[in-house]
């Protein structure tokens, strides 16, 4: 399929250069309010974000540094920061957070950590989002292991986030059943959850009211529709989506694993509706959970379904599951009937899938919606690429970004003026040959 092709392609700017570190910006919410300011982590690619000791942002104008936020005397296990997103209209941050106590023998883990904020008009301290309680009886509104990938919603008011629970990683070591499974939860500013504080110093109080919306399962029942994992999840619309009531529901989408019905797993896209109200206990168990089970999500949650692969000829979605502002359309991969990964797109409402690209090898991933939402940039052929949605010929539709490359680059994140599109690129140190993350971006013409 040809594309249709700029007379030039745009400028590609380096803005980091210290070759000494990562500057990962981890498909995130990097801008801040005002565009001006790109927040990043440090990890390493042995430690990972255990090793990330340093919240920094870099000035898109100048290069200028800054550091938010510091953990001295950090080491390989831990405590870490890192998975960092911009506050969508104040100077805050919010974060992966390891447990303060962390040592060589209890470690950063995927259920040993938090969700911290930097409020930069306060200073350098961090401030705790969701409560940690891993202590029974359990507190309602904390949750018993760890969050990450923490995204705030449109307006501030809500924080989402993928989730790892210590108790049942406990009951998977003592009994080797997989009970650990990762699923999704929700923060909201409702009040402070306090919990008592334990000797171990596991337990963590947080300033939002934290649940879990995402019901899974160690064992789902073939051809139905129960999942024993959830992740790739994101806010749907910047004040989630129009019911058929007029009214605006808010919702997170991702991916599920089902079985299909000969017992196989397969990802499919799924949407969970979130009441405005999360402090109430809902029909499957109490908010908090219990010893040999986890929390459950509150009155009013209800997850549902979209697609139904499982049956084609080439089952499976991948990717974020990315939203358009309005809430309108969900963006995802998947295989066309040629058995090539695309980019395809779905109401949150359900309906038919339909298919966005064209493309004759792989979409590489990385989709991320132009502000104004009538286009999606991702990666295919080691390139950003650039596709309308609409009318028209996928030649006339899409276009290359950036110039084939390998590696190609990664996590893209669009400025919230739609200006700039910055991105990760994997850049060699002149002696060693060691490549580290830094971070570029263009100005495209739309």
């Amino acid at each position: 399929m040809l594309l249709a092709q700029p007379t030039s392609l745009p400028q590609e700017i380096q803005l980091t250069h210290d070759l000494r570190y990562h500057h990962d910006l981890d498909n995130n919410d990097n801008f801040s309010p005002d565009d001006q300011w790109l927040v990043y982590d440090t990890r390493t690619d042995g430690g990972g974000i255990a090793e990330s000791s340093t919240i920094e942002k870099v000035h898109v104008g100048t290069g200028e540094k800054k550091v938010l936020y510091h953990i001295p005397h950090n080491k390989s296990w831990g405590p870490g920061a890192g998975a960092v997103s911009y506050h969508p209209t104040r100077n805050a941050v919010v974060f992966i957070h390891g447990l303060q106590n962390a040592t060589e023998q209890y470690p950063y883990q995927q259920w040993r950590r938090t969700g911290a904020m930097i409020d930069e008009e306060h200073g350098p301290s961090p401030i705790f989002i969701d409560a940690r309680d891993v202590v029974p009886p359990f507190t309602p509104g904390a949750l018993r292991g760890g969050t990450h990938r923490h995204e705030w919603s449109g307006d501030g008011q809500w924080i989402g986030f993928t989730y790892n629970d210590a108790i049942m990683k406990a009951i998977k070591d003592q009994t080797g059943k997989k009970v650990n499974l990762r699923t999704i939860g929700v923060s909201r500013k409702l009040r402070p959850v306090q919990v008592e504080f334990d000797q171990a110093g596991e337990n963590v109080p947080g300033i939002w009211y934290s649940v879990l919306v995402v019901r899974v399962v160690p064992e789902p029942e073939p051809g139905s529709d129960e999942i024993s994992y959830a992740a790739w999840d994101s806010w749907v619309g910047t004040r989630g989506y129009a019911k058929a009531d007029g009214t605006w529901q808010v919702a997170r989408a991702f991916i599920g694993t089902v079985r299909d019905k000969k017992g196989q797993p397969v990802d499919e896209v799924f949407v969970v509706d979130i009441p405005d109200q999360i402090d109430q206990p809902g029909e499957w168990g109490p908010l908090e959970g219990a010893t040999t089970h986890f929390p459950m999500p509150p009155k009013g949650t209800v997850q549902r379904r979209l697609t139904y692969t499982a049956g084609t000829a080439h089952p499976g979605t991948a990717g974020i599951v990315r939203s358009s502002p309005d809430g309108s359309q969900l963006a995802y991969l998947a295989r066309d009937s040629r058995g090539i990964r695309q980019v395809f797109l779905i109401s949150p409402v359900g309906g038919t899938p339909v298919q966005l690209t064209e493309h004759e090898s792989d979409v590489e991933g990385s989709v991320r919606w132009y502000p104004g939402g009538q286009s999606l940039s991702y990666v295919w052929d080691g390139s950003l690429m650039l596709c309308k949605v609409g009318k028209g010929t996928f030649g006339e539709r899409s276009r290359r970004l950036t110039h084939p490359t390998t590696p190609s680059p990664l996590n893209p994140v669009w400025s919230h003026d739609g200006k700039t599109l910055a991105y990760n690129r994997y850049v060699p140190e002149p002696k060693s040959g060691v490549p580290t993350k830094q971070i570029y971006y263009i100005r495209p013409d739309l």
